[in-house]
């Protein structure tokens, strides 16, 4: 098993970066290891701690269309260049938080992605450099009002809501090209998406160096990098579950904002 970087808070609300055992103690990092956090003496017992989203962005850039089978569904081209698309940081919730259905919205929409953690500072960077500023792999839920997603000329409030970035539960730091990412919601064990990442229009090297021309990517910022065909709606009291292959898997259940 590879591993697993976490981010956690103890029950006297310190928060700490660490490595998460097989046993489920956390071995504590003096910093992030991103900014080469080595670690400690301090090793956290499983019911001193809870898992936290495992970073803390300045940012969260994310890809729209980059699936050719999602743009389809979605009745649109690929995009010639990568869509981009902001989420603030404010939306994010760790494993096992719950996803709250804004009253604005009578459609929201689960899109399960790999998401990329940023290691280096990265501006102006080629897709060769670029590799080398991806520290590690996290799974996403980029979730989405769809209805306001496409009542709006920009995407901001739909995919900005509170609650609407879904991260973790951990960070890996390699994983195979061919991963595959499948979401699933309830008790179901039938996908409703199911996709290697390889079927991305644009690979994650090219999307950091793509960005990178454009803004200055900093350590711990968050690149999602797109879903895959088969999003659809959620319901108050639905549990969602995205896993990939090589990392694990992020659920989260939708309550209602009132």
């Amino acid at each position: 098993m590879a591993q697993r970087y976490v981010r956690v808070k103890t029950t006297q609300g310190h928060i700490h970066y660490g490595l998460l055992q097989l046993s489920h103690s956390v071995q504590v990092f003096d910093a992030p290891p991103w900014l080469k956090g080595q670690p400690t003496d301090l090793e956290l017992q499983p019911d001193t701690y809870q898992i936290l989203a495992p970073c803390s962005p300045s940012k969260i850039v994310a890809v729209g269309k980059n699936y050719v089978d999602h743009a389809a569904e979605m009745g649109t081209p690929v995009p010639e260049e990568p869509l981009l698309f902001f989420k603030p940081p404010s939306a994010i919730i760790p494993a096992g938080g719950a996803i709250r259905y804004p009253q604005q919205s009578e459609r929201v929409d689960y899109e399960g992605e790999l998401a990329l953690v940023i290691g280096e500072h990265c501006s102006n960077c080629t897709p060769e450099q670029a590799h080398g500023k991806i520290w590690g792999y996290t799974i996403a839920n980029d979730v989405t009002a769809r209805d306001l997603q496409k009542r709006d000329n920009q995407w901001a409030r739909a995919k900005g809501f509170d609650t609407f970035c879904p991260l973790g539960p951990w960070i890996v730091r390699e994983l195979s090209p061919a991963a595959q990412l499948q979401t699933f919601v309830n008790d179901s064990d039938r996908p409703i998406q199911s996709s290697p990442i390889d079927r991305m229009v644009f690979s994650p090297d090219f999307l950091v160096s793509y960005i990178s021309q454009i803004m200055t990517l900093i350590p711990g910022d968050v690149i999602l990098t797109g879903t895959p065909q088969g999003v659809g709606p959620l319901q108050i009291g639905d549990r969602v579950r995205i896993e990939i292959e090589g990392i694990g898997s992020l659920e989260n259940t939708v309550v209602s904002s009132h």
